[in-house]
Protein backbone atom coordinates (compact mmCIF):
# COMPACT_ATOMS: atom_id res chain seq x y z
CA UNK A 1 0.00 0.00 0.00
CA UNK A 2 1.07 3.61 -0.49
CA UNK A 3 0.71 6.51 1.88
CA UNK A 4 -2.57 8.35 1.49
CA UNK A 5 -2.18 11.89 0.18
CA UNK A 6 -3.89 14.87 1.81
CA UNK A 7 -7.47 15.47 0.68
CA UNK A 8 -7.57 18.01 -2.12
CA UNK A 9 -9.16 21.30 -1.27
CA UNK A 10 -11.09 23.58 -3.59
CA UNK A 11 -9.15 26.07 -5.68
CA UNK A 12 -8.37 28.94 -3.34
CA UNK A 13 -6.27 32.12 -3.47
CA UNK A 14 -3.62 30.31 -1.38
CA UNK A 15 -3.23 27.61 -4.06
CA UNK A 16 -3.00 30.21 -6.83
CA UNK A 17 -0.39 32.09 -4.78
CA UNK A 18 1.79 28.94 -4.67
CA UNK A 19 1.52 28.46 -8.42
CA UNK A 20 2.38 32.08 -9.22
CA UNK A 21 5.08 32.68 -6.60
CA UNK A 22 8.48 32.55 -8.37
CA UNK A 23 10.19 31.29 -5.21
CA UNK A 24 8.25 28.02 -5.50
CA UNK A 25 8.81 27.40 -9.22
CA UNK A 26 12.03 25.43 -8.85
CA UNK A 27 10.55 22.90 -6.45
CA UNK A 28 7.35 22.61 -8.53
CA UNK A 29 9.44 21.92 -11.64
CA UNK A 30 11.39 19.20 -9.82
CA UNK A 31 8.17 17.48 -8.73
CA UNK A 32 6.77 17.81 -12.26
CA UNK A 33 9.87 16.38 -13.94
CA UNK A 34 9.99 13.36 -11.64
CA UNK A 35 6.18 13.10 -11.49
CA UNK A 36 6.34 12.53 -7.76
CA UNK A 37 3.50 11.18 -5.66
CA UNK A 38 2.77 12.56 -2.21
CA UNK A 39 5.00 10.07 -0.33
CA UNK A 40 8.04 11.70 -1.96
CA UNK A 41 6.69 15.14 -2.86
CA UNK A 42 6.05 15.88 0.84
CA UNK A 43 9.81 16.21 1.38
CA UNK A 44 9.85 19.13 -1.07
CA UNK A 45 7.18 21.18 0.73
CA UNK A 46 8.77 24.62 1.33
CA UNK A 47 9.33 25.50 4.96
CA UNK A 48 6.41 27.36 6.49
CA UNK A 49 3.96 26.34 3.76
CA UNK A 50 0.92 24.21 4.60
CA UNK A 51 1.47 20.76 3.07
CA UNK A 52 -2.19 20.37 2.07
CA UNK A 53 -2.13 23.66 0.17
CA UNK A 54 1.15 22.75 -1.50
CA UNK A 55 -0.08 19.30 -2.61
CA UNK A 56 -3.35 20.79 -3.82
CA UNK A 57 -1.31 23.23 -5.92
CA UNK A 58 0.67 20.35 -7.44
CA UNK A 59 -2.49 18.41 -8.26
CA UNK A 60 -4.34 21.46 -9.59
CA UNK A 61 -1.42 22.23 -11.91
CA UNK A 62 -1.43 18.67 -13.26
CA UNK A 63 -5.18 18.47 -13.72
CA UNK A 64 -5.37 21.85 -15.44
CA UNK A 65 -2.97 20.55 -18.11
CA UNK A 66 -4.28 16.99 -18.38
CA UNK A 67 -6.13 15.07 -21.06
CA UNK A 68 -9.05 12.96 -19.89
CA UNK A 69 -10.11 9.45 -20.90
CA UNK A 70 -13.07 7.24 -20.09
CA UNK A 71 -13.18 3.43 -20.07
CA UNK A 72 -16.59 2.19 -19.05
CA UNK A 73 -17.43 3.82 -15.73
CA UNK A 74 -13.81 4.80 -15.05
CA UNK A 75 -12.39 8.27 -15.65
CA UNK A 76 -8.63 8.63 -16.09
CA UNK A 77 -6.30 11.50 -16.88
CA UNK A 78 -2.71 12.06 -17.91
CA UNK A 79 -0.46 15.08 -18.17
CA UNK A 80 2.43 15.10 -20.64
CA UNK A 81 5.05 17.06 -18.73
CA UNK A 82 7.92 18.71 -20.61
CA UNK A 83 10.15 15.82 -19.47
CA UNK A 84 7.73 13.24 -20.86
CA UNK A 85 7.54 15.18 -24.14
CA UNK A 86 11.33 15.27 -24.31
CA UNK A 87 11.57 11.49 -23.82
CA UNK A 88 8.91 10.90 -26.48
CA UNK A 89 10.82 13.09 -28.91
CA UNK A 90 14.04 11.14 -28.26
CA UNK A 91 12.26 7.85 -28.88
CA UNK A 92 10.66 9.17 -32.08
CA UNK A 93 14.10 10.20 -33.31
CA UNK A 94 15.84 6.94 -32.43
CA UNK A 95 13.37 4.07 -32.39
CA UNK A 96 13.25 4.08 -36.16
CA UNK A 97 16.47 2.13 -35.97
CA UNK A 98 19.12 4.37 -37.55
CA UNK A 99 21.62 3.26 -34.92
CA UNK A 100 21.02 -0.43 -35.25
CA UNK A 101 20.82 -0.35 -39.05
CA UNK A 102 24.33 1.06 -39.28
CA UNK A 103 27.41 -1.01 -40.04
CA UNK A 104 27.88 -1.74 -36.35
CA UNK A 105 25.75 -4.85 -36.77
CA UNK A 106 25.96 -7.20 -39.71
CA UNK A 107 22.78 -8.96 -40.81
CA UNK A 108 23.99 -12.07 -38.99
CA UNK A 109 24.64 -10.13 -35.80
CA UNK A 110 21.27 -8.42 -36.10
CA UNK A 111 19.54 -11.81 -36.20
CA UNK A 112 21.60 -13.10 -33.28
CA UNK A 113 20.94 -10.03 -31.15
CA UNK A 114 17.23 -10.05 -32.02
CA UNK A 115 16.98 -13.69 -30.99
CA UNK A 116 18.83 -12.95 -27.75
CA UNK A 117 16.57 -9.96 -27.01
CA UNK A 118 13.41 -12.02 -27.53
CA UNK A 119 14.80 -14.66 -25.18
CA UNK A 120 15.70 -12.08 -22.53
CA UNK A 121 12.24 -10.51 -22.80
CA UNK A 122 10.53 -13.89 -22.47
CA UNK A 123 12.64 -14.92 -19.48
CA UNK A 124 12.34 -11.63 -17.56
CA UNK A 125 8.59 -11.31 -18.14
CA UNK A 126 8.12 -14.87 -16.83
CA UNK A 127 10.43 -14.33 -13.84
CA UNK A 128 8.28 -11.37 -12.81
CA UNK A 129 5.35 -13.76 -12.50
CA UNK A 130 7.25 -16.35 -10.45
CA UNK A 131 9.19 -18.45 -12.98
CA UNK A 132 12.26 -19.73 -11.11
CA UNK A 133 14.44 -21.13 -13.89
CA UNK A 134 17.83 -19.44 -14.33
CA UNK A 135 18.56 -17.43 -17.47
CA UNK A 136 21.29 -19.88 -18.48
CA UNK A 137 19.02 -22.93 -18.27
CA UNK A 138 16.15 -21.07 -19.95
CA UNK A 139 18.31 -19.91 -22.86
CA UNK A 140 19.68 -23.41 -23.32
CA UNK A 141 16.11 -24.75 -23.52
CA UNK A 142 15.09 -22.13 -26.10
CA UNK A 143 18.22 -22.41 -28.23
CA UNK A 144 18.10 -26.20 -28.41
CA UNK A 145 14.29 -26.29 -28.61
CA UNK A 146 14.11 -28.66 -25.64
CA UNK A 147 10.83 -29.74 -24.07
CA UNK A 148 10.02 -27.69 -20.91
CA UNK A 149 10.75 -29.64 -17.73
CA UNK A 150 8.40 -27.71 -15.44
CA UNK A 151 5.84 -24.92 -15.29
CA UNK A 152 8.53 -22.21 -15.05
CA UNK A 153 10.15 -23.35 -18.27
CA UNK A 154 6.73 -23.68 -19.92
CA UNK A 155 5.96 -20.06 -18.99
CA UNK A 156 9.19 -18.91 -20.62
CA UNK A 157 8.58 -20.95 -23.77
CA UNK A 158 5.05 -19.56 -23.96
CA UNK A 159 6.32 -15.99 -23.66
CA UNK A 160 8.96 -16.65 -26.31
CA UNK A 161 6.42 -18.06 -28.76
CA UNK A 162 3.96 -15.26 -28.00
CA UNK A 163 6.51 -12.55 -28.75
CA UNK A 164 7.15 -14.09 -32.15
CA UNK A 165 3.36 -14.30 -32.69
CA UNK A 166 3.00 -10.59 -31.84
CA UNK A 167 5.61 -9.64 -34.41
CA UNK A 168 3.83 -11.64 -37.09
CA UNK A 169 0.44 -10.04 -36.26
CA UNK A 170 1.55 -6.44 -35.84
CA UNK A 171 -0.63 -5.22 -38.71
CA UNK A 172 -3.91 -6.41 -37.19
CA UNK A 173 -6.42 -4.29 -35.31
CA UNK A 174 -6.88 -4.98 -31.62
CA UNK A 175 -9.91 -7.16 -30.99
CA UNK A 176 -11.18 -9.17 -28.02
CA UNK A 177 -10.35 -12.29 -30.03
CA UNK A 178 -6.72 -11.22 -30.48
CA UNK A 179 -6.41 -10.46 -26.75
CA UNK A 180 -7.81 -13.89 -25.92
CA UNK A 181 -5.43 -15.60 -28.35
CA UNK A 182 -2.45 -13.79 -26.84
CA UNK A 183 -3.55 -14.90 -23.37
CA UNK A 184 -4.09 -18.48 -24.57
CA UNK A 185 -0.56 -18.65 -25.94
CA UNK A 186 0.95 -17.07 -22.83
CA UNK A 187 -0.79 -19.41 -20.37
CA UNK A 188 -0.79 -22.68 -22.32
CA UNK A 189 -0.20 -25.66 -19.98
CA UNK A 190 0.47 -23.41 -16.96
CA UNK A 191 -2.95 -22.87 -15.35
CA UNK A 192 -4.68 -25.10 -12.82
CA UNK A 193 -7.74 -25.20 -15.06
CA UNK A 194 -6.83 -25.40 -18.74
CA UNK A 195 -10.29 -24.03 -19.61
CA UNK A 196 -9.08 -20.63 -18.32
CA UNK A 197 -6.50 -20.42 -21.13
CA UNK A 198 -7.75 -17.73 -23.50
CA UNK A 199 -10.90 -17.08 -21.47
CA UNK A 200 -11.99 -14.04 -19.48
CA UNK A 201 -12.57 -14.72 -15.78
CA UNK A 202 -16.07 -15.73 -14.75
CA UNK A 203 -16.15 -14.41 -11.17
CA UNK A 204 -14.64 -11.85 -8.78
CA UNK A 205 -12.49 -14.17 -6.68
CA UNK A 206 -9.29 -12.59 -8.01
CA UNK A 207 -7.40 -9.83 -6.19
CA UNK A 208 -3.87 -8.42 -6.19
CA UNK A 209 -1.92 -9.17 -3.02
CA UNK A 210 1.08 -7.42 -1.52
CA UNK A 211 3.83 -10.04 -1.84
CA UNK A 212 5.46 -8.99 1.44
CA UNK A 213 2.58 -8.17 3.80
CA UNK A 214 -0.10 -10.37 2.25
CA UNK A 215 -2.51 -7.42 2.26
CA UNK A 216 -4.99 -6.94 -0.56
CA UNK A 217 -3.39 -4.18 -2.60
CA UNK A 218 -6.04 -3.93 -5.28
CA UNK A 219 -9.42 -5.37 -6.20
CA UNK A 220 -10.11 -5.19 -9.95
CA UNK A 221 -13.48 -4.33 -11.52
CA UNK A 222 -16.26 -6.90 -11.49
CA UNK A 223 -16.12 -9.64 -14.10
CA UNK A 224 -19.47 -8.32 -15.38
CA UNK A 225 -17.65 -5.22 -16.67
CA UNK A 226 -14.90 -7.08 -18.55
CA UNK A 227 -16.64 -7.45 -21.91
CA UNK A 228 -17.60 -3.79 -22.15
CA UNK A 229 -14.23 -2.50 -20.99
CA UNK A 230 -12.31 -4.80 -23.33
CA UNK A 231 -14.33 -3.35 -26.21
CA UNK A 232 -13.48 0.17 -24.96
CA UNK A 233 -9.77 -0.71 -24.82
CA UNK A 234 -9.90 -2.10 -28.37
CA UNK A 235 -11.72 1.01 -29.62
CA UNK A 236 -9.10 3.19 -27.92
CA UNK A 237 -6.25 1.22 -29.51
CA UNK A 238 -7.77 1.35 -33.00
CA UNK A 239 -8.82 5.02 -32.88
CA UNK A 240 -6.53 7.14 -35.05
CA UNK A 241 -8.72 10.25 -35.13
CA UNK A 242 -8.28 11.47 -31.54
CA UNK A 243 -4.51 11.69 -31.47
CA UNK A 244 -2.55 10.48 -28.48
CA UNK A 245 1.16 9.83 -28.89
CA UNK A 246 1.52 6.12 -29.87
CA UNK A 247 3.99 5.32 -27.09
CA UNK A 248 1.73 6.94 -24.49
CA UNK A 249 -1.19 4.99 -25.96
CA UNK A 250 0.81 1.73 -25.69
CA UNK A 251 1.48 2.48 -22.01
CA UNK A 252 -2.21 3.21 -21.37
CA UNK A 253 -3.23 -0.10 -22.99
CA UNK A 254 -0.69 -1.84 -20.75
CA UNK A 255 -2.17 -0.14 -17.70
CA UNK A 256 -5.80 -0.79 -18.60
CA UNK A 257 -5.34 -4.54 -19.07
CA UNK A 258 -3.54 -4.72 -15.72
CA UNK A 259 -6.20 -2.50 -14.10
CA UNK A 260 -9.04 -4.64 -15.45
CA UNK A 261 -7.33 -7.96 -14.64
CA UNK A 262 -9.63 -9.79 -17.07
CA UNK A 263 -8.04 -13.23 -16.56
CA UNK A 264 -7.59 -15.57 -13.61
CA UNK A 265 -3.82 -15.44 -14.22
CA UNK A 266 -1.36 -14.09 -16.79
CA UNK A 267 -2.68 -10.52 -16.68
CA UNK A 268 0.73 -8.88 -16.33
CA UNK A 269 2.26 -10.91 -19.16
CA UNK A 270 -0.70 -10.19 -21.41
CA UNK A 271 -0.55 -6.46 -20.61
CA UNK A 272 3.19 -6.24 -21.36
CA UNK A 273 2.69 -8.27 -24.55
CA UNK A 274 0.07 -5.80 -25.77
CA UNK A 275 2.43 -2.91 -25.07
CA UNK A 276 5.08 -4.67 -27.14
CA UNK A 277 2.57 -5.45 -29.91
CA UNK A 278 1.26 -1.87 -30.13
CA UNK A 279 4.77 -0.43 -30.30
CA UNK A 280 5.57 -2.70 -33.25
CA UNK A 281 2.21 -1.91 -34.85
CA UNK A 282 3.01 1.81 -34.78
CA UNK A 283 6.38 1.39 -36.46
CA UNK A 284 8.71 1.37 -33.45
CA UNK A 285 10.41 -1.79 -34.68
CA UNK A 286 13.48 -1.14 -32.54
CA UNK A 287 11.27 -2.42 -29.70
CA UNK A 288 12.12 -5.95 -30.87
CA UNK A 289 15.74 -5.30 -29.89
CA UNK A 290 14.88 -3.98 -26.41
CA UNK A 291 14.54 -6.20 -23.36
CA UNK A 292 11.94 -4.06 -21.62
CA UNK A 293 10.78 -6.62 -19.07
CA UNK A 294 14.36 -7.14 -17.90
CA UNK A 295 14.47 -3.49 -16.78
CA UNK A 296 11.01 -3.78 -15.18
CA UNK A 297 12.09 -6.96 -13.39
CA UNK A 298 15.04 -5.13 -11.83
CA UNK A 299 12.73 -2.38 -10.57
CA UNK A 300 9.64 -4.46 -9.82
CA UNK A 301 8.83 -2.50 -6.65
CA UNK A 302 8.76 0.76 -8.65
CA UNK A 303 6.63 -0.93 -11.32
CA UNK A 304 4.06 -1.95 -8.73
CA UNK A 305 4.14 1.49 -7.09
CA UNK A 306 3.48 3.15 -10.45
CA UNK A 307 0.19 1.23 -10.56
CA UNK A 308 -0.67 2.08 -6.95
CA UNK A 309 0.18 5.78 -7.37
CA UNK A 310 -2.13 5.99 -10.37
CA UNK A 311 -4.99 4.25 -8.59
CA UNK A 312 -4.46 6.20 -5.33
CA UNK A 313 -4.35 9.60 -7.02
CA UNK A 314 -7.61 9.79 -8.92
CA UNK A 315 -6.50 7.46 -11.75
CA UNK A 316 -3.73 9.84 -12.81
CA UNK A 317 -1.86 7.85 -15.47
CA UNK A 318 1.10 10.21 -15.37
CA UNK A 319 2.87 8.07 -12.77
CA UNK A 320 2.63 4.94 -14.90
CA UNK A 321 3.55 6.77 -18.12
CA UNK A 322 6.59 8.36 -16.49
CA UNK A 323 7.82 5.03 -15.12
CA UNK A 324 7.44 3.18 -18.42
CA UNK A 325 9.20 5.89 -20.42
CA UNK A 326 12.12 5.73 -18.01
CA UNK A 327 12.17 1.95 -18.55
CA UNK A 328 12.32 2.47 -22.32
CA UNK A 329 15.15 4.95 -21.88
CA UNK A 330 17.20 2.51 -19.78
CA UNK A 331 16.52 -0.36 -22.17
CA UNK A 332 17.58 1.76 -25.13
CA UNK A 333 20.70 2.79 -23.20
CA UNK A 334 21.62 -0.88 -22.75
CA UNK A 335 21.24 -1.41 -26.50
CA UNK A 336 23.53 1.55 -27.19
CA UNK A 337 26.17 0.15 -24.82
CA UNK A 338 25.94 -3.21 -26.58
CA UNK A 339 26.46 -1.57 -29.97
CA UNK A 340 29.45 0.41 -28.68
CA UNK A 341 30.95 -2.76 -27.21
CA UNK A 342 30.26 -4.63 -30.44
CA UNK A 343 31.92 -1.89 -32.46
CA UNK A 344 34.98 -1.99 -30.19
CA UNK A 345 35.15 -5.78 -30.47
CA UNK A 346 34.88 -5.64 -34.24
CA UNK A 347 37.67 -3.04 -34.46
CA UNK A 348 39.87 -5.16 -32.18
CA UNK A 349 39.08 -8.20 -34.30
CA UNK A 350 40.15 -6.62 -37.59
CA UNK A 351 43.86 -7.37 -37.15
CA UNK A 352 43.11 -11.05 -36.56
CA UNK A 353 40.67 -11.26 -39.46
CA UNK A 354 43.47 -10.13 -41.75
CA UNK A 355 45.44 -13.33 -41.09
CA UNK A 356 45.05 -15.34 -44.31
CA UNK A 357 42.86 -18.44 -44.07
CA UNK A 358 40.98 -17.61 -40.84
CA UNK A 359 37.22 -17.68 -40.62
CA UNK A 360 35.43 -15.30 -38.22
CA UNK A 361 35.24 -17.85 -35.38
CA UNK A 362 38.94 -18.62 -35.66
CA UNK A 363 39.75 -14.89 -35.61
CA UNK A 364 37.76 -14.57 -32.38
CA UNK A 365 39.53 -17.59 -30.92
CA UNK A 366 42.92 -16.06 -31.75
CA UNK A 367 41.80 -12.78 -30.16
CA UNK A 368 40.83 -14.69 -27.00
CA UNK A 369 44.32 -16.24 -26.78
CA UNK A 370 45.92 -12.83 -27.38
CA UNK A 371 43.98 -11.43 -24.41
CA UNK A 372 44.60 -14.49 -22.20
CA UNK A 373 48.12 -15.62 -23.09
CA UNK A 374 48.51 -18.26 -20.37
CA UNK A 375 45.15 -19.93 -20.81
CA UNK A 376 44.44 -23.46 -21.97
CA UNK A 377 41.00 -24.04 -23.44
CA UNK A 378 39.18 -27.20 -24.46
CA UNK A 379 36.80 -27.44 -27.40
CA UNK A 380 33.78 -27.41 -25.05
CA UNK A 381 34.65 -23.86 -23.94
CA UNK A 382 34.31 -22.50 -27.46
CA UNK A 383 31.40 -24.76 -28.34
CA UNK A 384 29.37 -22.96 -25.67
CA UNK A 385 30.65 -19.52 -26.67
CA UNK A 386 29.79 -19.84 -30.36
CA UNK A 387 26.79 -22.15 -29.98
CA UNK A 388 28.02 -24.55 -32.66
CA UNK A 389 28.70 -28.28 -32.68
CA UNK A 390 31.82 -29.75 -31.09
CA UNK A 391 32.81 -31.09 -34.52
CA UNK A 392 32.82 -27.54 -35.96
CA UNK A 393 34.89 -26.12 -33.10
CA UNK A 394 37.40 -28.97 -33.21
CA UNK A 395 37.83 -28.34 -36.93
CA UNK A 396 38.49 -24.63 -36.18
CA UNK A 397 41.01 -25.43 -33.45
CA UNK A 398 42.82 -28.11 -35.46
CA UNK A 399 43.05 -25.63 -38.33
CA UNK A 400 44.78 -23.15 -36.00
CA UNK A 401 47.14 -25.92 -34.86
CA UNK A 402 48.10 -26.70 -38.49
CA UNK A 403 48.78 -22.99 -39.06
CA UNK A 404 51.15 -22.99 -36.08
CA UNK A 405 49.10 -20.51 -34.08
CA UNK A 406 47.99 -23.00 -31.41
CA UNK A 407 49.38 -26.25 -30.05
CA UNK A 408 47.68 -29.20 -28.37
CA UNK A 409 48.14 -29.94 -24.68
CA UNK A 410 47.12 -33.39 -23.34
CA UNK A 411 44.81 -32.92 -20.33
CA UNK A 412 44.18 -36.62 -19.60
CA UNK A 413 43.80 -39.83 -21.59
CA UNK A 414 40.81 -38.53 -23.51
CA UNK A 415 40.74 -34.74 -23.20
CA UNK A 416 42.91 -32.43 -25.29
CA UNK A 417 43.49 -28.77 -24.53
CA UNK A 418 44.71 -25.98 -26.77
CA UNK A 419 47.26 -23.31 -25.88
CA UNK A 420 49.23 -20.64 -27.70
CA UNK A 421 52.12 -21.98 -29.69
CA UNK A 422 55.66 -20.66 -29.24
CA UNK A 423 55.26 -18.94 -32.63
CA UNK A 424 51.96 -17.25 -31.72
CA UNK A 425 53.39 -13.73 -31.34
CA UNK A 426 55.68 -14.16 -34.35
CA UNK A 427 52.76 -15.08 -36.63
CA UNK A 428 50.77 -12.08 -35.39
CA UNK A 429 53.73 -9.73 -35.85
CA UNK A 430 54.38 -11.13 -39.31
CA UNK A 431 50.76 -10.49 -40.18
CA UNK A 432 50.92 -6.90 -38.89
CA UNK A 433 54.05 -6.36 -40.94
CA UNK A 434 52.17 -7.35 -44.09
Amino acid sequence: MVEKAPELGSVSPDILDVLTDSSYQSVLETIEKKYLYWDKAKYYVPKGLDSKIFWSAVRFQRLSRSKFLKFGAYNLSFYETSHIQQLLHEFDMNFGGTLISSNLLSEKNRRQYLLSSIMEEAIASSQMEGASTTRKVAKEMLKKQLRPKDTSQQMILNNYNTIRFLSEHREEKLTPELILEIHRQITEKTLENSDDEGRFRLDDSICVMNGITGEVAYEPPSHTKISGMIKSICKFANDDENYIHPIVKAVIIHFMISFLHPFVDGNGRTARSLFYWFMLKKGYWLTEFLSISRIIYRSKAQYEKAFLYTESDGNDLGYFIQYNLEVLKKSYGELQKYLERKSSEQNALLEFKEIPGLNERQAKIVKTYAEKPNSIFVSKDFETTFNVSVKTIRSDLEGLVKMGILETVPMNRRLVGYARSKDFEFILMENRGN
